[in-house]
């Protein structure tokens, strides 16, 4: 049965609901996809935009991760709704902590996959995710960050700096038209850290809407956590 990979494409995967608990006592709302049929070759943990502009984790690049890349790509996707945050999967304990709170959030998520022993965990972020991932995931047993649309307005330039002296890869996916920082500013802001790779991507915007761009983002994200499955198909044969 082949399947042609729209905007509304499900495809097959095992889903599970998901309560996270925080170390100050919160539970949050989230979701693990994975394979249907044998072991996952990589993990996506995903944080996602600013929720108080309506960024959860059902917004609709995270949505089609999770529809797509299991199937596509034999990769996990784990997706959560960090505090306070709200969205078709339901309501996150707790109340918006300007990114520094959450930290207890990403934390409690990265001890999920390793509890359930899921390799090659990668933290992706996405505008205010990115926040997250650089603040946070630099000390997690991590293979790196992949950055969507990083604003670069809650990392500090210490805080970015301290990437240069790990080995852990970081990969900003920077939009031509973004409306925070575009990809020439990029290059000069993550040039501190000498490993960094900034992929720009022409003619795409913060919010990567409409389908090429996000099948241009999944696939960005295919090319590094499994590049055996890069460039992601326009048809699925199941």
């Amino acid at each position: 049965m082949s399947i042609e990979i729209k905007s509304s494409t499900e495809l097959p995967s095992h889903r599970e609901a998901v309560t996270l608990h925080t170390s100050d006592g919160l539970n949050l709302v989230a979701e693990l996809a994975l394979p249907v049929s044998g072991n996952p070759v990589a993990t996506l943990v995903m944080c996602h935009p600013l929720p108080t502009h309506g960024g959860f984790m059902d917004s609709h690049v995270y949505r089609k991760a999770a529809n797509r890349i299991p199937a596509l790509a034999n990769i996990a996707v784990f997706r959560f709704n960090t505090r306070g945050t709200e969205s078709p999967h339901g309501k996150s304990d707790g109340e918006f902590g300007d990114g520094i709170t959450e930290e207890a959030d990403l934390r409690a998520a990265l001890e999920f996959v390793r509890s359930r022993n899921l390799p090659n965990v990668w933290v992706v972020g996405w505008s205010f995710g990115t926040e997250l991932a650089l603040k946070y995931g630099i000390d997690e047993p991590v293979e790196g960050v992949i950055l969507l649309s990083p604003p670069l307005r809650r990392t500090t330039a210490s805080e970015l700096a301290r990437w240069s002296g790990v080995d852990k890869k970081v990969i900003a996916i920077v939009p031509e038209l973004d409306d925070y920082l575009q990809p020439d500013e990029a290059r000069q802001k993550f040039a501190v850290v000498p490993h960094a790779q900034v992929i720009g991507v022409d003619g795409a915007k913060h919010l990567w809407v409409g389908e090429s761009a996000t099948k241009r983002v999944l696939d960005e994200i295919v090319r590094v956590a499994n590049p055996t499955a890069y460039p992601l198909p326009e048809v699925w044969n199941g």
